[in-house]
């Protein structure tokens, strides 16, 4: 499905590519990611995907009220997380807002562009497993158009430090 990749030829910067949801564990991937994005000199991308499909409403006005505050929680969560990038590592990622399920508008992004390298997640440290995007992107795996990344969500800033 997904483009070959060309991140690193001439004309070319490689991305890292993290999900910005609600979760607690979405922080670690966002601050590993900045971190090693700053290092190693490479650009980063943040995805965040509203989920309308259960706001559809009857009435178009209520639609569409409903959508401009998703896209309003959306562009709060997204600007967040770009400020805690650029806290962490002074770095300015791209940010990006996509309407659908979250897998169709990942792999779309990753298709889109052929120079995202790595998608970096964190796994949460609940009872329940690692969390719903962990989880599925482990399903899938093996048929993954790039490199994943899977930041534990137990490690502290300075582990992190240091491993990146």
């Amino acid at each position: 499905m997904s483009r070959r990749r060309r991140s690193y030829e001439s004309g070319h910067q490689p991305k890292y590519l993290v999900l910005v949801d609600d979760s607690p564990e979405c922080d670690r991937a966002i601050y590993y990611a900045a971190r090693r994005v700053s290092r190693i000199g490479v650009g980063m991308i943040m995805l965040r995907v509203i989920d309308i499909e259960d706001r559809n409403q009857q009435w178009l006005g209520v639609a569409d009220i409903m959508r401009a505050e998703a896209y309003e929680e959306a562009n709060e969560a997204r600007d967040r997380a770009a400020a805690r990038a650029n806290a962490v590592a002074g770095i300015t990622p791209d940010r990006v807002i996509r309407e659908g399920s979250w897998i169709e508008q990942l792999l779309k992004l990753i298709d889109e562009d052929e120079d995202i390298a790595i998608l970096i997640l964190a796994a949460g440290t609940a009872k329940e497993g690692p969390g719903p995007l962990v989880t599925a992107i482990a399903r899938t795996a093996g048929e993954f158009p790039i490199p994943v990344a899977i930041v534990p969500g137990h490690l502290t800033d300075e582990e992190l430090d240091a491993l990146s």
